[in-house]
């Protein structure tokens, strides 16, 4: 499987679960907490691996540098109106508002990478790269989703980092060394 289709097969799985997000505004506390939980433990994992394989690849490349720092910043902003709902989830504040926000926020980033960014990266990046792209972004995701949130956190900002600064950044996780 590609980068690509990999890629595409959380956007639709997420997507789905935005959809029914939104529509449990009338719902019980229970089902809505349920919702965001699934919804984090679907799209954290999603944005670590896809920012460690997909993103730093396309940032090497002059042509595609801008594209991965735009998408960095689209999964901080996602992320960041996740946490608001969970937080607002909890006090039941505007929760309605915060849950179409985040669906509109991913609905916006998902057309921009496959409509802007896929295209880009399928010039850029040969078939067997994309493929091992796929093969390490499926390897990564169930790693990730065992760490904490100090530890997706520290992986975000270890994304960000230039490759020389990024193992120094790592040693900093609260997860065992898996080496």
């Amino acid at each position: 499987m590609t980068i690509y289709e990999a890629l595409k097969k959380d956007h639709v799985k997420v997507g789905a679960l935005l959809t029914q997000l939104v529509d449990a505004a009338k719902s019980d506390d229970k089902t809505r907490s349920d919702l965001i939980e699934k919804i984090r433990d679907e799209l954290i994992p999603h944005a670590r691996a896809e920012e460690a394989v997909f993103y730093n690849s396309m940032r090497e490349l002059s042509q595609g540098k801008g594209w991965a720092f735009h998408g960095y910043a689209e999964h901080a902003e996602a992320e960041a109106i996740l946490r608001t709902l969970q937080v607002t989830d909890a006090m039941n504040i505007n929760w309605a508002a915060a849950a179409t926000k985040l669906k509109e926020a991913i609905t916006h980033h998902v057309d921009e990478e496959e409509n802007k960014m896929f295209p880009l990266a399928k010039k850029l990046f040969l078939d067997k790269e994309a493929e091992m792209m796929g093969e390490a972004f499926e390897k990564m995701k169930p790693e990730i989703k065992e760490g904490s949130f100090l530890d997706t956190t520290l992986d975000m900002v270890a994304n960000l980092l230039p490759d020389r600064l990024r193992p120094a950044m790592k040693k900093f996780t609260t997860q065992p060394d898996q080496h």
